[in-house]
C-alpha cells in the first residue's frame, strides 16, 4: 500500500482538458505508488477552495487541484485564476499540507491550455509527493538533501 495519500479536486469547466489532466495525473500517481483517495469535481476552478478545504480534513496528505482558465473577451480569467491560487495557498498553510497548482492560465488559448495538460498534472502531481516527503523528513528534524 502507498504510503502517501492524495485527493484530487477537478474543475469539470473546460472537461475536455480537465479530464485528460485528470487521466494523467492519476497515470502519474500510480507510477509513483502513491494513493489517490479521493477525486472531487467542482463546477469550476473558481468554486475549488471549499472543496480542497474538506479533502484537507480528510485523511490526506496533500491535495491536487486540476483546472483550466482559459481567456476568454473579459478579464474574468485573471480574477478566477488568482481567487483561487490565493485561496489554495492559505487553505495549504492553514492545513498545513501540501495543495499544489495544477491550473493551467490565466490568459490562455484554448490551444495552449491543450498543449499544457501533460505539464501541468504531471507536475501538480510530482509536487505534492516531493512535499510531503520533504515535510516528512523535516518533522522528523532529518536533514534535507535534494
Amino acid at each position: 500500500m502507498a504510503d502517501i495519500r492524495l485527493g484530487i479536486i477537478v474543475s469539470e469547466f473546460n472537461e475536455s482538458i480537465t479530464q485528460k489532466m485528470l487521466e494523467r495525473a492519476l497515470e502519474h500517481a500510480r507510477s509513483l505508488n502513491v494513493d489517490v483517495k479521493y477525486i472531487f469535481y467542482v463546477p469550476g476552478t473558481y468554486d475549488m477552495p471549499i472543496a480542497v478545504e474538506k479533502v484537507l480534513q480528510k485523511d490526506v496528505d496533500a491535495v491536487v487541484t486540476l483546472g483550466a482558465v482559459i481567456k476568454g473577451a473579459t478579464r474574468h480569467d485573471e480574477i478566477v485564476a488568482s481567487n483561487a491560487a490565493r485561496l489554495i495557498a492559505d487553505l495549504s498553510l492553514k492545513y498545513g499540507k501540501p495543495v499544489t497548482l495544477g491550473i493551467s492560465g490565466p490568459g490562455m488559448t484554448r490551444e495552449e491550455a491543450e498543449e499544457r495538460i501533460n505539464v501541468s498534472s504531471i507536475r501538480a502531481v510530482e509536487a505534492a509527493v516531493k512535499l510531503v516527503k520533504r515535510l516528512k523528513m523535516l518533522e522528523e528534524d532529518k536533514m534535507i538533501i535534494r
